[in-house]
């Protein structure tokens, strides 16, 4: 029951990191539509905001989990900063262009804080003290259950594929409380249609 709600809760959070993926790219998509409106004059932030899509792909968009990472990595975040200076820097013509202008700073606002949260995101995962207590307490289990039972090769093996599949359970829920990291992560394929629909007219 312990790792059945276990199980449950990582599946949450892994199905809320990628409803947080497809959340981005229909953002960036919007960004880059609301500037093809504005006019010509945005064309420099279209192709920023496509650079920046382009480097996190090429580096699987997996989300640093140490300071010294996220540190290295900063300018590609910053990017975002560059194409919100772009758009302040613009001079809207008329009430239209004016609008067009807020919305896309409102916008690219929100994919910044997206960013942020997926950086933020992939410092979390299952607390390593807890992950050991629960490794305790399933081999104490399995220990009570060897010394009741008789030792022949029927029991040992029986035990031996339910600790297999324990191990596979706390492997899944480990995996899957990184979302963006290790075997079980989110797709990028969402972020890989956005970038096809990039710049266009």
């Amino acid at each position: 029951m312990a790792l059945g709600l276990l199980i449950a809760s990582a599946k949450s959070s892994y199905d809320n990191a990628e409803a947080e993926m497809r959340t981005a790219a229909a953002r960036i998509l919007l960004l880059d539509r609301v500037m093809a409106h504005y006019g010509p004059e945005t064309d420099h932030a279209r192709q920023l905001l496509r650079e920046l899509i382009e480097k996190r792909l090429s580096r699987g968009w997996t989300a640093e989990t140490t300071d010294e990472a996220s540190g290295q990595q900063l300018g590609e975040y910053q990017d975002i900063e560059t194409v919100q200076g772009d758009l302040r820097s613009l001079s809207p013509q008329d009430a239209v262009q004016r609008s067009l202008q807020a919305r896309a700073l409102e916008v690219s606002g929100m994919l910044a804080e997206t960013h942020w949260l997926l950086v933020e995101s992939g410092r979390e995962g299952l607390p390593w003290a807890f992950l050991t207590v629960l490794v305790c307490w399933l081999g104490l289990l399995f220990a009570t259950f060897g010394l009741q039972a008789p030792p022949n090769p029927t029991v040992l093996s029986i035990l031996f594929v339910c600790a297999l599949s324990v191990a596979g359970a706390v492997f899944l829920i480990s995996d899957m409380a990184n979302p963006y990291i290790g075997l079980v992560r989110v797709s990028d394929a969402p972020l890989q249609s956005a970038i096809e629909r990039l710049g266009k007219p």
